[in-house]
């Protein structure tokens, strides 16, 4: 596999510094330091360290909708069990991403020049769902994505940063997968 270009590597190492350390460890400097980088590599590529989130976001919008692989039409049953890989995946091996993609998102919340760049990535996710759910019969697909994006996002929230999150057992793919066929069931109701 071929190494990760400057502008991947950088936002690849970013978002794992967001995770580890929260926005105050993200630091140009941490960033060279880190990826082993020359020093001055990172401001180089993002002048600024508003251009290094945006970077940030976009590189874990990237890798989140490319997660998503529902791209054909399915049963319920097969979108239930590949939403409920997802949520596990999130929850597991891609929880350090997630919760990167959380301390972010509120950052660009509060900040103009980062909106649009949470924009985009929401409209995406939400597209991709609303593909998958007209495919599986949806009267109102854009509603029914809105939706199922909304309980996703807290379901997610809920297992990695909520009050009871280090109470909870570890993820469940069985229990997961059942969530997401209420999930999407419901969605469907809509």
């Amino acid at each position: 596999m071929p190494s990760p270009d400057r502008r991947t590597l950088i936002a690849d190492t970013a978002i794992a510094t967001v995770a580890a350390a929260g926005l105050r460890g993200l630091t140009h400097r941490a960033i060279d330091t880190t990826a082993g980088l020359p020093a001055g590599s990172t401001s180089y590529y993002f002048r600024t360290r508003t251009a290094l989130i945006g970077a940030c976001y976009a590189r874990i919008a990237e890798l989140d909708v490319d997660d998503i692989d529902l791209s054909r039409p399915v049963s319920r049953e097969e979108a239930a069990a590949a939403l409920g890989a997802l949520l596990h995946h999130w929850l597991t091996t891609g929880r350090q991403r997630q919760l990167a993609r959380y301390e972010l998102s509120l950052e660009a919340a509060r900040t103009p020049e980062l909106e649009s760049a949470l924009h985009r990535a929401g409209l995406a996710a939400r597209a991709r769902a609303a593909a998958v759910l007209e495919a599986l019969g949806a009267a109102r697909p854009r509603e029914a994505a809105e939706l199922l994006v909304a309980w996703t996002e807290g379901l997610l929230f809920d297992r990695l940063a909520g009050a009871m999150a280090r109470a909870r057992p570890a993820p469940d793919l069985t229990e997961l997968t059942a969530v997401a066929r209420r999930m999407l069931n419901a969605a469907l109701a809509a």
